[in-house]
């Protein structure tokens, strides 16, 4: 990527002078994708990529042009900057950044997966899906998904940064489906890393575990709804504070919605003063890490409620500007396709003081829930359905149940908060979708939580 380096410069310092703002953002990608579903290979192919974005600002106007051509990235130029030159009508802020000039790599702790044959890749596929489909005779369909990427991007801005970046990030999915008579269960499970491929390969647990909750769910009882007070485990604590919370703190639905930032005031009391809650790329070996966000900001951790007060909000470049605030290298995009938008990296509730076996005292009759399935959100509305799920009774972790989802209100939940357990999970399993960018890698992390009056749906 080094050989674009002088060409991407010459091109800013010619067109520079016709906008406020210009980027080119020159993408190389490569990975594997492989899907199994019951004994059929549904996907096995290897790919390689190479293309590119320019981002135009002009009076508060933005032009954008994707390439896959280098010998069209002139005319590319000039579509970007036309577009921000006709839309723009106002005024240009963004908050400023120190220009840099730096070729980075996120360190990988064991081997590279490109490095590994696509037949090895499929031979652990297969591994994991005999695992599923001969776990018990009522599993009727397995699935088994791989994905790797190796991205290297080069950005180069107006201003006088260029940036080289690379890293690599992989995932799996399994699920099992089973059924008995009308009866139809399934069990998932998700993982992925940037650190090693090792990190994939040793997973025969979890994705045993996939099929004994599609089994086991089938002679369960499902959960009697009503309010109750519930012990939600650190992987639903890591869902709850990205879904529910950590979307209503990126500055861009604030800014594009006065009732939102209304609600979302620097100062304002959400929850009680043992609450905590994170979000950012710079804490090293996770899904959501990097050093210098899609605009060239570095990487930071930003802390968005702080003894349960409102102390903090995600950033683009733009959004900081309008807001006042300062950015917080949360402008991300999925691809050379899609332009940066304020994005979540790692979102966290930070670990409590209070033992795990007590979050459940004193609680005569409510829910354990632990892992997920699936879950949506809706402003600040939300609803999750719980992978696992116990009844708890004088204090104490009693019968298993299944169907258990939990909703509620976001705002409502936080000051509902009773206790914050004192053990921590990183969950690097989120591909994170907004504004038609689906699969972002991210990490969600937490402790277990306590929390009282939480709408839980069942029969």
């Amino acid at each position: 990527m080094q050989d674009y380096c002088n060409q991407l410069s010459d091109l800013i310092n010619r067109y520079r002078h016709r906008v406020d703002f210009l980027t080119i953002r020159l993408e190389k990608a490569e990975g594997s994708n492989i899907v199994l579903r019951g004994n059929q290979v549904e996907t096995l192919s290897e790919g390689i990529s190479l293309g590119g974005q320019v981002r135009a600002c002009y009076k508060g106007g933005w032009g954008f042009a994707t390439f896959n051509d280098l010998s069209q990235l002139t005319e590319r130029i000039e579509d970007a900057i036309t577009s921000a030159r006709l839309v723009g009508d106002d005024e240009t802020i963004l908050a400023g950044i120190s220009p840099i000039q730096i070729n980075c790599q996120l360190p990988l702790t064991g081997s590279n997966p490109r490095a590994i044959s696509l037949f090895h890749k499929k031979q652990l596929c297969d591994h994991y899906n005999q695992i599923l489909g001969e776990y018990h005779p009522q599993i009727i369909t397995s699935s088994v998904s791989y994905r790797d990427s190796q991205q290297t991007v080069l950005l180069a801005t107006s201003e006088g940064s260029m940036i080289e970046q690379s890293w690599v990030d992989c995932e799996m999915r399994f699920s099992a489906t089973a059924k008995n008579g009308e009866l139809v269960q399934t069990g998932r499970e998700t993982t992925g890393t940037r650190k090693a491929y090792e990190d994939l390969t040793n997973l025969d647990i979890s994705v045993e575990n996939a099929a004994k909750r599609a089994i086991n769910a089938l002679s369960l009882p499902s959960v009697k709804g009503g309010t109750y007070d519930v012990v939600i485990d650190p992987i639903l604590t890591g869902l709850f504070v990205h879904e529910a919370f950590g979307h209503l703190s990126e500055a861009d639905m604030a800014y594009e919605n006065p009732d939102l930032l209304e609600v979302m005031t620097m100062g304002r009391k959400f929850g009680e003063e043992f609450l905590q809650i994170f979000d950012g790329a710079m804490p090293e070996g996770h899904r959501g890490s990097y050093y210098y966000d899609d605009e060239g900001t570095p990487a930071t951790t930003t802390q968005l409620i702080k003894d349960g007060i409102l102390v903090g909000r995600l950033h683009s470049r733009e959004t900081a500007g309008k807001l006042g605030e300062k950015p917080t290298g949360n402008a991300r995009c999925l691809n050379y396709h899609y332009p940066p938008i304020v994005r979540m990296t790692n979102t966290w509730i930070g670990r409590g003081k209070t033992p795990v076996a007590d979050l459940f005292s004193n609680i005569k009759e409510g829910v354990y829930a632990s892992n997920w399935l699936g879950g949506m959100t809706n402003g600040e509305m939300f609803t999750f359905t719980a992978g696992e799920a116990w009844m708890i009774r004088d204090g104490k972790i009693s019968e298993p149940v299944k169907n258990v989802t939990l909703s509620g209100n976001v705002f409502k939940t936080l000051a509902n908060i009773e206790a914050i357990g004192n053990d921590f999970f990183w969950d690097e399993s989120g591909g994170c979708g907004k504004g038609g960018q689906s699969g972002l890698a991210v990490g969600c992390g937490g402790p277990s939580l306590r929390i009282k009056n939480v709408v839980i749906g069942g029969d």
